[in-house]
């Protein structure tokens, strides 16, 4: 659907604006008019990571004036496969301050407003306010569905991405004239289905992908130009090389932009989401060790005065990565069918770990369940273990 333009144009555009954005202005449907909404408009981009990053390089290219960025992390080598705004001279810097100066290299005449914290239910909704149009470059279910709660009782635009190993999502969320993102996925899905990037990987290129079609959503919403994704889900699938368009309706049960909304302020979302299941949480109740006192229990094994069975629940290809000495690998999902269970000793304690601990407590409740009563995980895991043990090993 053809919908109004989200912001009013500039005043004008400098000589040297006119000279940068000229291909812009000799396209009809942009022109001086878009190039003039564009400068006016306020973007906010949750996250500089994967999809920020190229979002955040095509918005500044464009010649959105201003631009709002929402980071709390800082510069990790492991970023730079895919999070190309940064490079190897910003390792260690804030996130948002290494995009902050890289646009200005790209484009001086855009202004950088950095908010250098952790987007939660106490600051989105002044941060939020401040801005015509919400790009979101998140990674996880909590701060998803609070942003689309925030657009929603905002009435703001929500140009959303997703992506994970060769596959990515992109839609634009917007309750004024279709659906938002509780329509799509009414709940989350169960702690521990959908594993993140750090788990599951992303190709790197796919950030670009998927970013540049969010880039392309917020500039037909700011300047009322095209057939912007309202209602409508991209699905791209990178090794098939295919794209695919979904049709996503209003839901008028839905919890938030429905008819009779339940959801009415923003809850608590990282209780919403849960990062682990409740059997998890209790399964780890004076059940985890830190990976220190796991280096004990493994020098007094190979002193023999103590057996266990250290379990690695993590995938092959990381296994390939980095591993404990001493660990043996059996992958998470043979515990979820329960072929794994059989194979367990009875007469040694079971100790489990995966990256950074999720997996494994996942794993620890169902092998309790299964009367291992004494069986216990490693808070942190392999990053862990790599950080405070073995730090020459490389870590991910």
């Amino acid at each position: 659907m053809s919908l109004p333009p989200l912001v009013e144009p500039a005043a004008d555009l400098s000589v040297d604006e006119v000279r940068r954005y000229s291909r812009h202005l000799i396209i009809p449907d942009v022109g001086m008019d878009g190039q003039k909404r564009l400068k006016n408009a306020k973007v906010l981009c949750v996250g500089a990571g994967g999809l920020g990053s190229p979002a955040l390089m095509y918005l500044a290219a464009a010649g959105v004036g201003t631009l709002g960025i929402v980071e709390f992390d800082v510069v990790d080598e492991s970023n730079l496969q895919r999070q190309i705004i940064h490079g190897q001279s910003t390792i260690g810097m804030p996130k948002a301050e290494s995009a902050k100066a890289r646009i200005a290299e790209i484009n001086p005449h855009v202004d950088v407003v950095v908010h250098d914290t952790r987007l939660d239910s106490s600051n989105v909704m002044e941060i939020f306010s401040q801005y015509d149009l919400i790009v979101d470059g998140t990674d996880n279910f909590a701060t998803r569905y609070l942003v689309n709660d925030a657009c929603v009782l905002l009435g703001k635009p929500y140009v959303w991405g997703s992506i994970f190993r060769f596959e990515g999502q992109a839609s634009v969320f917007w309750s004024e004239f279709g659906p938002c993102y509780r329509c799509l996925y009414p709940e989350p899905p169960p702690p521990g289905m959908v594993p993140s990037c750090a788990e599951g990987g992303v190709l790197g290129v796919l950030c670009a992908s998927i970013g540049s079609i969010q880039v392309t959503e917020a500039i037909k919403v700011l300047t009322g130009i095209g057939d912007p994704l309202v209602g409508r889900l991209m699905i791209y699938d990178g090794l098939e090389m295919n794209y695919r368009k979904v049709k996503v309706r209003k839901d008028p049960n839905c919890a938030v932009c429905g008819d009779n909304p339940t959801v009415t302020e923003l809850i608590d979302y990282d209780l919403f989401c849960g990062a682990v299941s409740e059997e998890a949480s209790e399964a780890v109740k004076d059940s985890t060790i830190s990976v220190r006192q796991l280096k004990d229990m493994l020098d007094e094994r190979d002193r023999g005065e103590r057996d266990f069975v250290l379990i690695d629940v993590r995938e092959p290809n990381e296994w390939d990565i980095v591993n404990i000495p001493g660990a043996e690998l059996v992958p998470k999902g043979q515990f979820l069918t329960g072929a794994a269970l059989a194979d367990l000793p009875q007469d040694k304690q079971i100790v489990l770990h995966c990256k950074v601990g999720g997996r494994s407590a996942e794993v620890l409740a169902i092998v309790k369940s299964a009367g291992f009563s004494d069986a216990i995980h490693v808070g942190g895991g392999v990053v862990a273990w790599v950080d405070q043990i073995e730090p020459d090993k490389p870590n991910y």
